[in-house]
Formats: structure tokens, sequence, C-alpha cells
């Protein structure tokens, strides 16, 4: 079983980080800005296409994944000294630049550089053999691939397909598409759930969990559940959304029974799972199988773990808890606890870890999506960007801040779920 968790895990964050890196290729791609590459997985490199200016990796640890847009901060650059292998067209053009000499992957010109502009003038001058008085200049066509050291075979990035070199509204598109690839997961993870359960649930009770609160109170199968302390119910999910954001001992039900309005006050039961708490009635619905009804619920239950995740971001804000946060530990933990609960529970547990991940990137901190698009107003409304050094600065700042709350979000994960 604990194998069968650790499948589960791999393939929902494998899921989660392709579908959001995926945003930001296709837009990028769209917007005209160059992806050097598109890679599924982190560590070594187990394997390499070309395709359309585009390099496609697929790396040994199956954890994450990223794209590598074309920008300042990753340009093709050879250092001065450096010695290169050139294959060049029919016209004496540079077509693939070899900076492993080690790894004579094709025929060319071995070049010490002395000077090199991968960006805008795209060329390379240096003494061929290493022989300074071979002096040699080499343009560089627009399209050239580098092997670098690693190597990983990518396109060089002139600057006019870098990032910076696009209209602010398309780095907004760009870095936005990432969250909303994450929502639109959510949505459609939620849409198939709905199809392939029982059915969408009503208000109609229909069953009572073992000495549960509301039978206890006096409610009975059949009963409508209209209102919660005056809020209205429209399906279940707004009756747990409801029991999550209040604190009353008890609440008033307010139902409909036989065509007349009756009221009960219930106590709510609080049960912990994982180190969160839950407040529940004990009840169980009748459930509706109609294509609008199912339809209706995959909306409704996008848009509800949306709002509590937006809650729980809040009161992050108003009282900072490490349990209030989980990493990838507390992810592959809950994973592993779903592994024998069947697929509906693990794609429910998929839609919703999407859309957190996607809101969580929103959050304008320096390193994330949210931090991306901060500089993209700031932009808006300056008329100019950050200035590149500044930028370098802030993102630093944001890798630190990120790096430190991963590893007490991990630690604190491995106490809580492991060692407590």
């Amino acid at each position: 079983m604990q194998l069968l968790g650790i499948l589960i895990f791999l393939i929902i964050f494998g899921i989660l980080v392709v579908v959001h890196e995926f945003g930001h290729f296709i837009v990028a791609k769209k917007s005209g800005i160059l992806v050097r590459e598109f890679s599924v997985g982190m560590g070594p490199k187990l394997f390499q296409k070309l395709h359309k200016n585009t390099t496609y990796t697929v790396r040994w640890l199956p954890l994450g994944g990223y794209v590598r847009l074309a920008g300042p901060d990753d340009s093709a650059k050879i250092d001065p000294g450096s010695m290169v292998l050139l294959q060049l067209n029919e016209a004496g053009e540079a077509v693939r630049i070899n900076t492993t000499p080690d790894d004579i992957s094709f025929d060319g010109i071995p070049i010490q550089v002395k000077k090199a502009d991968l960006e805008d003038d795209l060329y390379i001058e240096g003494f061929e053999n290493g022989d300074e008085q071979k002096l040699r200049r080499f343009d560089v066509i627009h399209d050239a691939t580098i092997i670098e050291e690693n190597g990983t075979e990518l396109q060089i990035a002139p600057r006019d397909v870098q990032m910076q070199s696009v209209s602010v509204w398309k780095k907004i598109a760009t870095n936005f598409a990432g969250p909303f690839n994450n929502a639109l997961l959510t949505l459609v993870a939620f849409m198939i759930y709905a199809f392939i359960s029982a059915g969408a649930p009503t208000t109609v009770v229909n069953n009572f969990s073992q000495d549960s609160p509301a039978q206890t109170a006096g409610i009975e199968k059949g009963d409508k559940i209209i209102k919660v302390d005056q809020q209205a119910i429209k399906s279940t999910t707004d009756i747990q959304m409801y029991l999550s954001t209040t604190q009353n001992k008890q609440v008033t039900v307010e139902l409909e029974r036989n065509g007349q309005l009756v009221q009960k006050t219930v106590t709510p039961q609080t049960i912990s799972e994982n180190g969160n708490s839950y407040r529940l009635l004990g009840l169980t619905f009748d459930v509706d199988g109609s294509v609008p009804a199912r339809i209706n619920q995959g909306w409704n239950l996008t848009t509800n773990t949306a709002t509590l995740i937006f809650k729980g971001v809040k009161s992050l804000v108003t009282g900072f808890s490490l349990n209030k946060l989980s990493g990838p530990v507390g992810i592959y933990k809950q994973a592993s606890d779903l592994s024998n609960q069947g697929f509906l529970s693990i794609l429910y547990f998929l839609g919703a870890i999407s859309i957190n991940l996607g809101i969580m990137n929103l959050l304008p901190i320096p390193g994330l999506d949210g931090g991306k698009l901060l500089l993209n107003l700031y932009e808006l409304l300056r008329g100019k960007p950050v200035s590149q050094e500044k930028e370098v600065i802030i993102n630093i700042v944001g890798v630190v801040i990120l790096f430190a709350l991963i590893i007490a979000v991990t630690g604190n994960d491995i106490y809580r779920y492991f060692i407590k």
C-alpha cells in the first residue's frame, strides 16, 4: 500500500506541475517568447528532443518540472577563453555551437573564443584551433542551437524573442497562464468527478451517520435543509463551508418538512484528521443524477473549493501557522491515505490540490507567479519595467524566503505526520 501511495503522489504531483508549466509554455509561444526548454522532472537528463525551437527533456527525478523562457537571466552566453566547436552551413554561418569539446557530437571547427554576442549582433570571434594567428569571425544564425556543458542542446536566445521584448500584456498573460491552467484542471477534474459519481447531492436528508448530531436534534429523513443560521443553503457544500467558518457551538437549521418550515438546534460534531479539524452534522443526502445537476455540481465544487482556499489564505495573514500549510511531504501523506479510498477520492484530491497550487502561486511574493505579476503591474503603471539589477535582487530575496519557507513547511510536515 505504501508503494501505491508513492505512485499516486508522483502521478498527482506530476500532473499538477506539467499542467501548470504547460500554461506558461503555450501562452509564451503564442506571445512570441522563445521557450528554450520544457522539462518533465528534475535532475540529470534522461531524454531530450529539439522540436520547433524548444528542447523537450525528461529528467530522472519525477518531481516537478519547469519551462525556461528566454530572457536576460536565461540567454546563451560564452565566456572569453572558452573552447567551442562550431558547425557551419554552406554560407559559413554557425548553426550549432558545442561548448562541451569533450563530447564531440558533430564535426566542426574548434574555436577559442575571444568575443561572442548571441543576443544582439549574433557572432562569435575567436582563434581557430587556439592558434592566435588565425583570428576568425563567424556570424551566427538567429535559430542556431548551443550544446550546454551538461549536454542539453537548446536554441540560443536573441533579444527579439526574449520575454522583456514583448508587450507588458503578453508578459501578464504568460505569468498568469500557469495558475489559470491549474484552475482549469480543477474544473475538469470536478466535472469528471460529478459525471462518474452517483449524482449531485441535494439538500434532502437521506440518512444519518452513527450517533449523528442532526438525528439527535430531531432532523428526519426527507427533510429539506433550507438555511443554517439564516445562511441560505443551495447545496451540501454550502453547509460544509458555513460550518468551517463559524465558531458557534450550536447552529440553527431551518427545514422544510411536509410543506412546513421547522427549526432545529444542532451541535455539530468536530473531528480531527491529518492535523485539520472539521465540523459535521452527520448527514447524507439524496442525489440528483440529471446532466444539469451534475454540471452544476462540478462548477460549485470548483468555486466553493476556491473560496475555501481564499479564506485559508486570509487566515494565514491574520494568524500565520505552519500547520495551515502543506508541502510535498504533506501532499504525499494525504495521497497515501487516499490509496485505498478509490478513484473518486483521488480525483477529488487532484482537483482540490490543483486550485490550491494555482491560488498560492498568485500570492505577490517574489519568485512566485504573483510576484512576477506584481512587477508587470508596476511596469504597466510606470510605463517601463523595473531595472534588471533591481529585479535580480528582488528575485533573489524571494527565492531565499521561499526556500526557507519550504524547509520550514517540510520539517513541520515530517514532524506532524511521521513523528508526533
